[in-house]
């Protein structure tokens, strides 16, 4: 699909006369865009399910912000998240990250390795004011 182009002259009058391939920009944006792939959202899951079934996650999130991908823990659908498991680009390859708030908790270039912080039981402790 082609779009035409409002091009502005020094009168101010719109030309019509560049044309936008539309196919072309979406696929330029879709190669800056970070996303989890099948076997990476099945290994989340996985990590996700065993919180659950001991009740300390009740919900997730997945987003994707342009350059990271995003997987969220709730303790409940009404709080911020607990963790987040973060994917993006690097210069060569894919970098992980485990983050609680905006501190980094595990940061790995493969995802098993990051989420090798979960296989200690953590429990979520109260916050102190």
């Amino acid at each position: 699909m082609f779009v035409l182009d409002p091009m502005r002259t020094g009168d101010c009058a719109p030309r019509m006369s560049n044309l936008i391939d539309l196919a072309d920009v979406r696929r330029r944006r879709r190669k800056h865009k970070v996303v989890f792939d099948r076997v990476e959202l099945r290994t989340l899951l996985q990590v996700y399910s065993k919180r659950v079934a001991t009740g300390e996650w009740r919900d997730y999130a997945v987003d994707q912000h342009g350059p990271v991908a995003v997987f969220s823990m709730f303790r409940s659908s009404f709080e911020t998240p607990v963790f987040a498991v973060a994917k993006r680009r690097e210069a060569k390859g894919f970098e992980y990250l485990v983050l609680s708030g905006r501190r980094i908790l595990s940061k790995s270039r493969s995802l098993s390795d990051a989420l090798a912080f979960f296989d200690s039981p953590k429990r979520l402790r109260p916050l102190t004011s």
